[in-house]
């Protein structure tokens, strides 16, 4: 039997209890943070030498010389050539969706002409280089490459840096083949708080890039953490969560595997299910207890329901929707009537699963949309990765002699009026004998 917590929302200390759930301490870990410290100073000040060192001894490889640690594209491509052909196709599918669905996310430059002639608009431009960080060895993530990937090549990235560890020399294919499928320009076998740091500062190897996406370990997330400002990050992820809305009529064998499906990522993921049917809640938990014994991560899937997981009874659908807004969830399954009638009263989430057979699963890798989110209630602020992430936008600026004297009065007076003399001056100039 699965010990996980029963909450209602009509208990006078729903509220508190909640809060309690939600919190999660992610508290540095002031030996991580020293370590990685060191490392950066490192790679910033030694580039190449200290790269080297740090993949010696955290990946335990024997490499001497950079060649050692950049794959060549031939490499990737065989990769691609050589693995199974129901993999290659699903591969190629899912990175076909992906694709077509960051397409439409691409905006472009715009501008509108004021009728004293003044010009103002807004250029689109992308990102120079970026680089993509990539678990390596045994967790390792194909879908990860392309998620993110994708969307800076739809932007019109020019050269994109994957790093991937390798630790003991283990390789994954997949990944490698996905490179080759995206057209990654270049590929590193390093990881860790070395990698970003290469990426961030660059080596007489690995250029510098303009911003740095990707997951990774605690070591990772403090480094992105440390290099931003010198470099874009995309975010510092928290664990994976999902919230389930369900009216009682889905399979609960269907729910119950749809939680099990984030809480296996990790003992510190969550998954809350909320629903008005008391007795459905029951059925979920008997599907849990006899579905567990069967899966490979059934200790990690355990300790994240009994931890942080929850099942809470709700009065109604619209409370549970006003729930799931204050929660924030990094993913959401509307699996009810007409889930796209309760859609509309969601403002905050991640992504948003629209029906009983739309599982959260199909998101992480095939049907389109990005499987980065925001994740420990930054959905109230923040947006999945997307092709916007690697675009920047740059404001025009044009104008007429007649508009010079128009504006020029205004700003003088608003720059007089915060003291900035120049300022005034400077716009006075333009209109001014």
């Amino acid at each position: 039997m699965i010990e996980i917590k029963r909450l209602s929302s009509i208990d006078l200390d729903f509220d508190s209890m909640l809060d309690q759930l939600l919190a999660f301490e992610s508290a540095q870990d002031d030996a991580v943070e020293a370590t990685v410290a060191d490392i950066l100073t490192n790679i910033k000040s030694r580039g190449d030498t200290a790269l080297l060192e740090y993949t010696c001894r955290f990946d335990h490889l024997d490499v001497s010389s950079v060649a050692d640690i950049e794959l060549p594209k031939t490499e990737l491509q065989h990769a691609l050539q050589t693995l199974p052909r129901i993999q290659r196709d699903a591969l190629e599918q899912a990175a076909h969706r992906v694709r077509i669905y960051h397409e439409k996310q691409v905006t472009q430059s715009w501008q509108y002409t004021e009728t004293d002639g003044t010009i103002l608009g807004q250029k689109i431009t992308p990102l120079d280089r970026v680089g993509l960080y990539v678990p390596g060895g045994k967790a390792s993530y194909p879908s990860s490459v392309l998620m993110n990937a994708l969307p800076a090549k739809v932007a019109g990235v020019d050269e994109l840096i994957m790093v991937v560890p390798t630790p003991n020399g283990e390789k994954s294919n997949l990944v490698l083949a996905a490179a080759a499928i995206c057209e990654i320009d270049r590929v590193f076998t390093i990881g860790g708080a070395q990698a970003v740091g290469a990426l961030a500062y660059g080596t007489q190897t690995v250029p510098p890039v303009d911003k740095i996406v990707g997951p990774g370990n605690a070591y990772v997330a403090a480094a992105k953490r440390r290099v931003f400002g010198v470099v874009g990050i995309d975010m510092v992820a928290g664990p994976s969560e999902i919230l389930v809305i369900c009216d009682g009529k889905t399979d609960p064998d269907w729910i119950a595997m749809d939680l099990f499906s984030q809480a296996e990522h990790d003992e510190l993921a969550q998954a809350i299910l909320l629903s008005p049917d008391a007795a459905f809640l029951d059925k979920v938990v008997a599907s849990m207890t006899k579905q567990l014994a069967a899966m490979p991560r059934k200790a990690v899937i355990r300790a994240s329901l009994e931890n942080r997981g929850a099942l809470i009874h709700v009065r109604n659908l619209d409370e549970a929707c006003t729930i799931a807004n204050r929660i924030a969830p990094e993913h959401l399954e509307l699996s009810v009537d007409q889930p796209e009638k309760w859609a509309e009263k969601i403002k905050h989430a991640g992504a948003i699963f629209l029906g009983r057979h739309t599982c959260e699963a199909l998101g992480d890798y095939c049907a389109g949309p990005n499987h980065v989110l925001p994740t420990s209630r930054t959905a109230r602020f923040s947006s999945p990765l997307g092709v916007y992430d690697f675009q920047k936008r740059s404001s025009l600026i044009q104008v007429s002699k007649q508009g010079a004297a128009e504006l020029g009065a205004i700003a003088s007076i608003l720059a007089n009026g915060e003291g900035l003399q120049a300022h005034a001056m400077s716009a006075e100039y333009r209109y001014k004998d």
